[in-house]
This record gives structure tokens, C-alpha cells and sequence, in this order.
């Protein structure tokens, strides 16, 4: 089955495939990547609406229809595993609950990165008030990794600030609905020198999961640890299910 939501790497029959959720504003070609370093994964990578090759469609400010999306696609069956990043932890998150509720099959582990546990506030900027230049600023003083290529090019910049504005917007109007803990597996990642990682919010996540322990590790790094070589964190956190 193919959809637009998905994004597939290299096709590897038989393969534990493994759900890569971006961070706001990315795309998902920026994860697929890791098909290259992660022989015994067959990654698939979410694209949502407004970005990559879904560019001429516009984008989604509303995590529950990014969710009923993903849930519509008939692609969540077998043996599989979620990986988040930012807010990409939430929409797997969310993705989740959905399927649970609907009796379909559940990821084997659910891997959230940088991204405190949704029963906890957080603070925000007003995302959707804001002109590009002031969301791109806002955006790269709270969290950097924009690449100054981007940020020098007037296409470029609209194109980022579209995403981000959809994807912060999701993220702004989000009410987490007490859903009940999952009969999931969760870790939780996070660069060692993120704020978060100081706090309890990473710990958290251990109220909603019903599989045992929450396990939280953290990597070099910022917020956006992960780039460059993403094959170690992977091999980390899903080492017993590849």
C-alpha cells in the first residue's frame, strides 16, 4: 500500500520498519537518510502536508487531523516501532492513542525525542500571529538548527516559515485529552544540553505507559543531537528489536 503520508527508504523485505515523525517544520527527507547508516531497519519516514513532495498542498494546523491522517492510511499493521522527534514525539504520540482506540495493531516501542510528556505546559510564542521573519527568529533563538543557507534565501525562508507556522500552530492549540497510559514500550531521548533535559519533563513520560519503565537517555548535543550521523541513536534505543 502507498500513501502520500509516507515516505519510504531503500525496500527491505522482511525488515523491522521503523516510523520516523520530524521535528516542526521538517520534511522527510531529513530522516530518510538514516536508510543509508541502518542496514537492518527499513525506515519510513512521515511527510506531512505542505512540505517535500507534498509541497503544493496546504499545510495542516490541527494535530488531531494530522492524526486522523496518519490513521487513515491503512499503513500501521505488523511489527513496527515509532521514532519522534520534538514534535514529532507528540504527533506519534497522538498517533498512538489513535490506533489503540481503534483496535488496530500498536508499534512495539515508542521512541520520543526532545519533547516533554504531553500532560505537561508548555510555553509558546503565538506562532500564528507572527510575520516570517519574526517566527524564523523566535523559532532559531529557542532552538537553533536552521540552516543559514535557508535563512539567506527569500523561497526559502516563506517555505520554513509556512511549516513551522502549521506545525507550532498544532502545537500552540494542542489540549492533551487524558488519554489512558499505552500497553507501550516508551524511551526517551534528548540532547544532553537541552533545558529539558535538566527538568522532569522527559521523566514523565512514565505516566503513560503501562509497559514498565520509562527508559531516558541523553546524547551530545542541543536540541537537534541527532543530526549527522542518526544510525546511534537508533541502534540504541531499538538495538533489541533490529
Amino acid at each position: 500500500m502507498t500513501s502520500c503520508w509516507i515516505a519510504r527508504g531503500p525496500g527491505r523485505p522482511g525488515a523491522h520498519r521503523l516510523y520516523l515523525f520530524p521535528h516542526a517544520g521538517g520534511s522527510a527527507g531529513e530522516y530518510l537518510y538514516w536508510a543509508k547508516t541502518i542496514q537492518q531497519a527499513d525506515p519510513r519516514a512521515v511527510q506531512l502536508p505542505g512540505r517535500g513532495t507534498r509541497l503544493g498542498e496546504e499545510p495542516v494546523h490541527d494535530l488531531g487531523k494530522l492524526v486522523a491522517g496518519l490513521a487513515g492510511t491503512g499503513e500501521f499493521t505488523g511489527e513496527y516501532s515509532f521514532f519522534g522527534h520534538s514534535f514529532g514525539s507528540l504527533l506519534a504520540y497522538e498517533l498512538t492513542c489513535a490506533l489503540r482506540d481503534a483496535g488496530l495493531p500498536l508499534p512495539r516501542r515508542l521512541v520520543v525525542s526532545s519533547a516533554p510528556a504531553p500532560h505537561i505546559r508548555r510555553t509558546f510564542f503565538g506562532a500564528e500571529g507572527m510575520d516570517d521573519d519574526e517566527l524564523l527568529a523566535a523559532v532559531q533563538a529557542r532552538h537553533g538548527g536552521i540552516p543559514e543557507e535557508v535563512l539567506a534565501y527569500p523561497e526559502m525562508r516563506k517555505m520554513i516559515a509556512t511549516s513551522l507556522r502549521a506545525d507550532y500552530t498544532a502545537l500552540e492549540t494542542y489540549s492533551w485529552p487524558r488519554h489512558a497510559p499505552l500497553p507501550v514500550p516508551v524511551t526517551v531521548l534528548a540532547g544532553a544540553d537541552e533545558e529539558m533535559a535538566r527538568g522532569d519533563g522527559l521523566a514523565a513520560w512514565s505516566e503513560h505507559t503501562t509497559a514498565g519503565a520509562v527508559t531516558v537517555r541523553t546524547f551530545p548535543g542541543g536540541h537537534f543531537y541527532l543530526r549527522g550521523d542518526g544510525a546511534p541513536v537508533v541502534r540504541e534505543t531499538l538495538g533489541s528489536l533490529l
